[in-house]
């Protein structure tokens, strides 16, 4: 028999690519998303397999996610539902905290009643890293910086569910995420600034870099392609270790190198407006993955100008 696995959040960008990896896998998967973020669109895909089937529902909705535990029995679930914003938790915490942390445990208490194998709990490396000094690079162990609500709400819920683990019989793995980026990722926020930059490099509009005065090129970050964090969450379905991994390139990238990496694959020269810093912003990310290699096997593949490529060709196929 197919193991089945409910992934929340299986509309939106990350979590429609690992909906299609779970089919293709040969699992029966439900995906579960209140459409807020997330795009029937995404899925077109899926829709008619067999395998695969929608219900648009609440993570926070407790009576409506215990039926559908009740009536799919899920093996595996793979929690990819969020919000996701460092500015939006800060200027509206009590959602940040509804969403990620009730909606989590609306989750647990479900597993309560109905046991399931395992959990893939997604988080965050670049809201929890650490200060980056000289060459470091931030690891699991080190002790978060918990500088927003966001980053509060995400590891408190690691730590819920290493609680819950341990008293029902499951096994977990919580990924930390770097900065993913890709082909159906939405313009918005922080986490959207690779769609941000190439929607206004395509459209010939003027793109914003919020800088600090000690870094010029603006903040960097660890940018991974989404189809190597799709690996990894078929790696931690297959074998969960039970534990936290970042998933990331391990390489710091300034925001302004990746805007002249669009502009380069564009073949556009538009200029960049700098403006100041801005609040709840981390300086410094960049997440080391030897974990990631030790305990799935896994390390990203693709390199930055291979991953603008595949979205670049992803947008031209969308036109046609």
């Amino acid at each position: 028999m197919s193991k089945r696995v409910l992934v929340t959040g299986g509309a939106g960008f990350i979590g429609s690519h690992v909906c299609e990896m779970y089919v293709r896998e040969g699992y029966d998967v439900l995906c579960v998303d209140n459409l807020s973020s997330g795009k029937l669109e995404n899925l077109k895909s899926l829709i008619g397999n067999p395998r695969f089937q929608f219900v648009q529902e609440d993570i926070c909705h407790l009576e409506g996610l215990m039926h559908l535990f009740e009536t799919f029995k899920p093996h595996v679930i793979n929690h990819h539902a969020a919000q996701k914003s460092v500015v939006a938790s800060l200027e509206d915490p009590r959602t940040d905290l509804d969403i990620n942390l009730n909606g989590l445990l609306c989750l647990l208490q479900c597993v309560k009643k109905h046991p399931i194998q395992s959990f893939v709990y997604v988080s965050s490396g670049g809201a929890l890293s650490k200060v980056i000094i000289g060459d470091e690079k931030s690891t699991e162990s080190d002790s978060p910086q918990l500088i927003s609500p966001y980053a509060i709400t995400k590891y408190a819920g690691e730590k819920y569910l290493e609680i819950y683990a341990k008293e029902y019989d499951f096994d977990y793995t919580v990924l930390r995420y770097a900065n993913i980026y890709g082909p159906r990722q939405i313009p918005d926020g922080e986490c959207g600034v690779v769609p941000i930059f190439v929607n206004n490099i395509t459209t010939n509009r003027t793109s914003v870099l919020m800088t600090y005065p000690d870094m010029p090129r603006g903040c960097t970050r660890d940018y991974v392609f989404v189809g190597d964090v799709v690996e990894a969450n078929r790696l931690a379905t297959e074998k969960a270790p039970n534990m936290v991994i970042n998933i990331g390139t391990g390489k710091e990238i300034a925001i302004l190198d990746i805007y002249q990496s669009i502009l380069k694959i564009f073949g556009k020269e538009i200029p960049i407006r700098i403006e100041g810093p801005r609040s709840g912003d981390v300086k410094r990310s960049v997440l080391s993955n030897r974990r990631a290699q030790e305990s799935l096997n896994w390390n990203a593949c693709t390199n930055l100008e291979d991953g603008l490529l595949v979205l670049k060709k992803a947008m031209q196929v969308e036109t046609i």
